[in-house]
């Protein structure tokens, strides 16, 4: 764009922090740094906010990009931590919540189960008779270990009371989910049950840790889960706004391609139309993976420690979708539930090793929008997607030669083992079809291997280690990190209170 034949110059000479991509994670932290006074500029590379918390339009139909369900929202009257974060800045969403925690589909257990640790209990005591009060005890360990981690991720400073008071969180820190359960002495189907969001997280139950365990199982059977009425594309755009009426500058389709750093210190960005922006402080949305392997320059002030980091961690599970508009009600295709988990059994061990080929696994979760959100869809139609999370190495064989067939021949494959499972021929009922694959979203949003959910969930790669120590992942003054790739974890929540923590840290510096 030119004005009196030169260039127009969108950027002021200095911005107090530089974040690079709009996406949930950079739009809290964003808005936190602009409350504070800061000056903030946020350079997107797509047309709209909010990454993969967004929508599209196919055939007339709006549908839901990625989001399955939401934790940490709560009711009105009982809100919990990501609901209470957003409207503590200002930002006010319409969210619905979620009737059920899941229909699970198992060849010798089909059943729904609801949240709330009563009615679940219940629940499994009816499958399991005496069960009811083990399966108490072992949730209510849970929510007091899951509280604790949220302690730990709002006073991050106050370390040493949390070794000293949040005991059961302390002696866990050690121990795998499996482990815990076995501790419990939970009989085999109780854990069945009790074991399917390992999917939601990437990680099977004898490498994920309890914390992480504890958190999903205390909000989402605890609290139940929430979705935003007008999809996650709502979240986006509403901290778009908030952001932007607090001064927040941002510019859309501006890729950066190159993070500036002299003497071991940031002192801005290049984008991809040649602009050089000054700032002290770069978060950047980018993975460390990308940024480090490609993104800093000069390549020598990469330190050999952040190379090693990023080689050292594993991308986690990635995604592939099959989203379908039924021209029937959901009534009429027999989809009574939101959520199904379908597997083969429930060993989270056997499961993860299958993942490593796209035909050696049949676990699946899908998701009926218009049980939680009636106006999902127009009157008549039904929202309903099919997700199966292979790993990384499954896609090894695939080339742009076969890329097409193997995702025609894969959705095929989903959406008949759904109709089988419901004694409805679906494929006799699509209105419009999206399939996305790893491909999709290493396109959309430019993640390693097309990865959703983050760096893997371990216990060599331990959460709280992460959050605990947040200055071993600073390898160059005044860049920061913030995302699905953050100490949090992966997920929208997740995500929200990374760059709520990423912003901590950075007004926590000194002479900021």
């Amino acid at each position: 764009m030119l004005l009196k034949g030169k260039p127009l110059n969108y950027y002021k000479e200095h911005y107090d922090a530089i974040l690079i991509g709009g996406a949930l994670a950079g739009l809290t932290l964003a808005i936190s740094l602009a409350e504070a006074g800061k000056s903030v500029l946020i350079l997107e590379q797509h047309n709209l906010p909010g990454g993969i918390a967004t929508s599209f339009v196919r055939g007339g139909f709006e549908m839901e990009a990625a989001l399955h369900e939401m934790m940490e929202i709560g009711s009105k009257d009982e809100p919990r931590r990501i609901r209470k974060l957003l409207e503590k800045h200002g930002v006010f969403v319409d969210w619905l919540p979620v009737p059920d925690a899941y229909h699970l589909c198992l060849p010798h257990l089909d059943r729904t189960f609801h949240p709330g640790f009563d009615t679940f209990a219940s629940e499994i005591e009816e499958v399991c008779p005496g069960s009811r009060k083990q399966v108490l005890e072992f949730l209510d360990f849970c929510r007091i270990c899951s509280e604790s981690a949220t302690t730990l991720q709002e006073e991050m400073k106050n370390v040493l009371h949390i070794l000293r008071h949040h005991l059961p969180f302390v002696r866990t820190l050690g121990y795998s989910a499996g482990e815990v359960m076995e501790a419990f002495h939970l009989p085999e189907k109780v854990r069945e049950i009790l074991s399917p969001y390992w999917i939601y997280v990437g990680a099977p139950l004898s490498d994920l840790p309890f914390t992480v365990y504890s958190v999903v199982m205390n909000e989402y059977i605890g609290h139940g889960a929430y979705i935003p009425k007008k999809t996650s594309h709502e979240m986006s755009l509403k901290l778009a706004e908030r952001a932007e009426s607090l001064g927040v500058q941002i510019e859309y389709r501006q890729k950066v391609e190159k993070i500036l750093v002299q003497n071991g210190r940031v002192t801005g960005v290049r984008t991809a139309r040649g602009d050089e922006i000054h700032s002290d402080i770069v978060v950047s949305g980018a993975y460390p993976t990308r940024v480090y392997q490609s993104m800093i320059e000069p390549a020598s002030e990469v330190p050999r420690e952040a190379l090693q980091m990023v080689h050292s961690r594993r991308m986690n599970l990635t995604a592939f979708s099959v989203i379908l508009i039924l021209d029937q009600p959901k009534e009429a295709l027999h989809l009574q539930d939101y959520c199904w988990f379908h597997a083969a059994h429930m060993n989270s061990d056997e499961l993860f090793a299958e993942l490593k080929d796209l035909r050696g696994s049949r676990t699946t979760a899908s998701i009926c929008l218009n049980n939680a959100n009636p106006s999902a869809t127009p009157e008549g139609y039904t929202s309903f997607s099919v997700t199966m999370m292979p790993r990384v190495e499954a896609w090894q064989s695939v080339t742009a030669d076969n890329y097409d067939l193997v995702r025609h021949e894969l959705a095929k494959e989903l959406i008949d083992d759904m109709s089988e499972a419901l004694g409805v021929p679906l494929s006799d009922h699509i209105a419009e079809i999206v399939i996305e694959t790893p491909m999709t979203f290493a396109r959309y949003v430019g993640s390693p291997y097309g990865g959703v959910y983050g760096y893997s969930h371990s216990m060599r790669d331990h959460t709280v280690a992460r959050t605990m120590t947040p200055e071993a992942e600073e390898f160059i003054s005044g860049l920061y990190f913030t995302g699905a790739h953050g100490a949090g974890g992966d997920g929208m929540a997740p995500v929200i209170g990374n760059g709520a923590n990423v912003a901590r840290r950075i007004l926590s510096r000194p002479g900021t």
